[in-house]
């Protein structure tokens, strides 16, 4: 569910009230469904009975047809994976209609500067031992766990909570997240910003509403001038003990596992999921809702492109199997010098 310290809800609504305030028409809507109050949004996984989903594309019918979600906005392909106790609103355009509602429920999305999402805001909650710099700013609300140290001109946005014993850089901007305990972050590390989210491609570029959050667990590291996208609807996850390298951008969704090394100037695109202990070269890339599989090493530059099992090691653009991609280059630099091949 939306987190409503990070964003402001506009309160339970009738599921007709909110069709008829966003100009959605939905066709044979029952009196009971239009009645339904909407609670919240939520991804199709975590959704309980008074929350609305989105279930856009084929890859989302076997969670789809195991929700607690009590309305689901779903391509018409889907009607048949809808479970008996969720309400199905059918779309063409589904993702439009899911942001339109997004924005009805969530009217501001996150509030620009530092004053809180709700209505009753509180002066930020530090622990004893805790070292902020000079030109720092702390928002509403906000949380500082023993022994931590806030390096000078930083901004920690309103509703975030950090753990104890952290070092936070000079120059840093934390908004939207949850920061755990013994968490380093360098200067000029932005986490929480908005994600790379668009709709109607090329033509209006609609932004979709990036109403998620950063969970960065105990231990991590994150490295200079890195980002860190919140999620969309859910959380981008950084995992215990995983460290970050410099200049790394992690999209929204994204979800690192624990004691991964990722190296300078790799970027992961949205939803890319990393299991535990993966490692990755400088350089690498992703495109997105994708699996990398635990243990995996992804040598520098390489390019991935899909689901890789638990162990893998890849190299090369698009990525592969790194014997393949040794032996592909062996091939062809015999080739270039005019050896006959075997």
């Amino acid at each position: 569910m939306v987190d409503i310290r990070f964003h402001r809800f506009s309160g339970p609504t009738p599921l007709g009230k909110i069709l008829s305030d966003i100009g959605f028409v939905a066709p044979g809507l029952a009196a009971d469904a239009s009645a339904f109050v909407v609670q919240g949004a939520n991804e199709v996984a975590l959704a309980d009975s008074g929350e609305l989903v989105l279930a856009a594309n084929a890859r989302y019918t076997a969670e789809l047809s195991r929700t607690h979600a009590g309305v689901a906005i779903i391509l018409p392909a889907l009607r048949d994976a809808v479970p008996p106790h969720t309400f199905a609103i059918e779309a063409e355009r589904p993702h439009e209609i899911f942001a339109d509602i997004l924005d009805h429920l969530y009217p501001k999305g996150r509030i620009p500067d530092l004053t809180l999402a709700s209505d009753e805001p509180q002066s930020p909650l530090i622990e004893a031992d805790v070292a902020i710099g000079p030109g720092a700013v702390i928002g509403e609300n906000v949380e500082i766990g023993r022994g931590s140290v806030i390096g000078a001109n930083t901004v920690i946005g309103s509703g975030v909570t950090i753990g104890r014993n952290c070092v936070i850089g000079p120059n840093a901007t934390i908004d939207c997240a949850h920061i755990g305990n013994d968490v380093v972050v360098h200067s000029g590390v932005r986490i929480g910003t908005e994600g790379f989210g668009w709709l109607d491609f090329g033509r209006t570029n609609r932004k979709v509403p990036q109403l998620g959050r950063v969970i960065v667990q105990d231990r991590v590291e994150i490295g200079a001038n890195s980002t860190i996208d919140r999620g969309a609807l859910g959380d981008t996850v950084i995992g215990e003990g995983t460290k970050i390298d410099n200049l790394v951008q992690i999209g929204h969704n994204c979800r690192i596992g624990r004691n991964c090394l990722i190296a300078a100037m790799s970027g992961l695109s949205g939803s890319t999921i990393v299991g535990d202990g993966v490692l990755m070269g400088g350089g690498v890339g992703t495109s997105g809702h994708l699996n990398i599989g635990s243990g995996s090493v992804v040598h520098g530059r390489a390019a991935v492109t899909k689901d890789w099992p638990a162990g893998s090691k890849l190299a090369g653009a698009p990525a592969q199997d790194i014997r393949d991609f040794w032996r592909e280059l062996a091939t062809m630099r015999k080739m270039s010098k005019g050896e006959p091949r075997k």
